[in-house]
């Protein structure tokens, strides 16, 4: 399977790229000006008064990161920026925290490259489409297999670049047909949408779910990675905010269990339906610009 690296140029803010490997397509996109920016400023460094925050990785590996709450949903947004090139990606925005996001990262000096959902959502919309509307030059990116629109399609094996950092696809389908779990170049970080959640999973019984997949897709590609690896699930609902590899392979109580007991669980959860799923799947399914 060929990879696909989704370049964010640092001196051309706003510009990206699909660069393929050997024997397949190269595809360039025109440079588009940031919001606010004029010509000039965009070959010039970005001079802002950062807040250093008490972080050793931030520090350590020059990547600023934030984990952002939702509460009507319970959903967890991250922004992660390179701190040298101020480059930054959004991951899992939600429809009525745009306005807080975007404060965040003018606070911040940030430039937002891409909005990336972990998956087609069922329990809220979608902030991307709101954010390509009022910061432009940020592109929209969900997986290729989620069967919803979007700039970047991605694929597995794919990245997303910011600066000198990347995020990196992992194809993790089980919950839905399109979930992925980006993690960071150094593997240090993994963002796993609703494919592990702390301490649990995301449910099987809706959108194209098949425990039998979300547990291969766990065991295969998150489980894999090392045990240090920091989890940072799309929700949470008992105010937990990360976990790790080695404590979700050791002590979550559904993805311990043998591939038979685990169909079991998930087959008897009886979970009652989410609220907003009948609104929430076809907004998503178009960026969720449906309205905004």
């Amino acid at each position: 399977m060929n990879s696909v690296t989704i370049r964010l140029q640092p001196a051309l803010a706003c510009a990206w790229r699909l660069q393929t490997t050997r024997n397949s397509r190269r595809i360039r996109a025109l440079q588009l000006p940031c919001y606010g920016a004029s010509s000039t400023d965009l070959l010039s460094p970005v001079k802002t008064n950062l807040r250093h925050y008490c972080s050793g990785m931030e520090q350590g590996k020059g990547i600023l990161f934030r984990q952002l709450f939702e509460s009507v949903s319970s959903t967890y947004t991250y922004l992660l920026a390179d701190l040298e090139t101020r480059d930054a990606v959004l991951i899992d925005p939600v429809l009525e925290t745009v306005d807080r996001d975007i404060k965040l990262i003018d606070e911040l000096g940030l430039s937002l490259k891409v909005a990336v959902n972990t998956h087609c959502h069922a329990d809220h919309i979608t902030g991307t489409g709101l954010l390509k509307k009022k910061l432009i030059g940020v592109k929209s990116a969900i997986s290729k297999h989620s069967g919803a629109t979007a700039d970047i399609l991605l694929t597995d094996g794919d990245s997303i670049i910011f600066g000198k950092h990347c995020l990196n696809v992992r194809e993790t389908p089980g919950h839905t047909d399109g979930c992925m779990t980006l993690v960071t170049g150094d593997q240090s970080m993994a963002f796993t949408g609703d494919t592990v959640l702390i301490r649990g999973c995301g449910r099987t019984d809706f959108q194209q779910g098949c425990s039998k997949r979300l547990y291969e897709s766990v065991h295969a590609k998150i489980f894999t990675l090392p045990g240090h690896c920091l989890i940072y699930p799309a929700h949470d609902y008992k105010g937990q905010t990360v976990s790790t590899v080695d404590e979700e392979r050791k002590y979550n109580p559904r993805l311990t269990k043998t591939l038979e007991e685990f169909v079991d669980i998930m087959k008897n959860l009886n979970l009652s339906k989410p609220a907003k799923i009948d609104i929430a799947v076809p907004a998503n399914l178009v960026c969720g610009l449906h309205d905004v």
